[in-house]
């Protein structure tokens, strides 16, 4: 990692590293959908708390990803409140009880279950962040777009993910290059400077991003025309991973969570069917 904390794929021997891009794709996903369909508390800590060793596992240092994090914990924390903010009984609909804490004013009371609700919404947060920071620090481009074109997924498709992937340090680059340009020319961006100086200036970076993006995209689709990419029906790969043991196990291990979480959620709406 570099001194502006890119976010990108980084090299290690550790077992996350070890298993197959398109394995860690489907872990993403199975994790992804069985910590988003299911309120049960119990269930979260379980997956976040397993967010957190598989992070162990993968040796992933807090300084290389302290700056996304903090990121995203800050729109995180707003969703949050935005979430009270158009809904503020919305826990109350969910669990059908309605305990008050505090009165509040209009429409805008504090619920039990209203509190209940956004720590749910937390932990799918806690839960499910951690496997994509996972996946993206931990699986090499080249190879997860050969695993795809291996399980019959086009290669240009298979080369587009790879490139996504790919371009997610350069756009950062390029924001931190451009933020320093800002600040060279005497706008302060810097922790001196307030939170509203700094979202200002942040917005201020978007627009040039954008242009210097569709340079750098202008440039990688020309030089891939120019090298005939796509005139073939098929594509060598100079980077490729085989499925082990690991990769079987992995996928079988999120699939036996993803039942876990169904089942959570149809033995909630029978009991709830049951009550009424």
């Amino acid at each position: 990692m570099n001194e502006h904390q890119v976010l990108g794929y980084i090299p290690g021997d550790t077992v996350i590293h070890r298993l197959n891009g398109t394995t860690k794709l489907i872990m993403l996903i199975l994790v992804s959908i069985a910590s988003m369909t299911t309120y049960d508390t119990r269930f979260l800590i379980g997956m976040s708390l397993l967010s957190v060793i598989l992070f162990k596992i993968s040796k992933i240092k807090w300084q290389d990803i302290s700056f996304i994090v903090k990121f995203i914990a800050l729109f995180s924390i707003l969703n949050l409140i935005a979430v009270y903010l158009f809904s503020p009984e919305y826990g109350v609909s969910i669990y059908g009880g309605r305990d008050m804490v505090w009165e509040g004013f209009g429409r805008f009371t504090l619920t039990k279950q209203q509190l209940f609700y956004e720590l749910n919404l937390l932990l799918k947060y806690v839960s499910t962040v951690p496997f994509v920071l996972i996946f993206i620090l931990t699986t090499n481009p080249s190879s997860f777009a050969a695993s795809l074109n291996k399980l019959g997924i086009s290669y240009k498709a298979s080369y587009a993910v790879s490139l996504a992937i790919r371009y997610i340090p350069d756009i950062q680059d390029s924001y931190f290059e451009i933020s320093a340009s800002q600040q060279a020319r005497g706008f302060e961006m810097s922790k001196k400077a307030s939170l509203h100086q700094r979202l200002k200036g942040a917005l201020q970076i978007v627009f040039p991003l954008i242009l210097s993006s569709l340079d750098r995209i202008e440039v990688v689709s020309t030089a891939m025309e120019l090298r005939r990419f796509g005139q073939k029906k098929k594509k060598t790969w100079y980077a490729g991973e085989s499925f082990h043991k690991s990769d079987v196990i992995a996928v079988i291990l999120s699939i036996i969570l993803l039942i876990i979480s169904l089942y959570l959620v149809l033995s909630c709406k029978i009991k709830l069917a049951t009550l009424k």
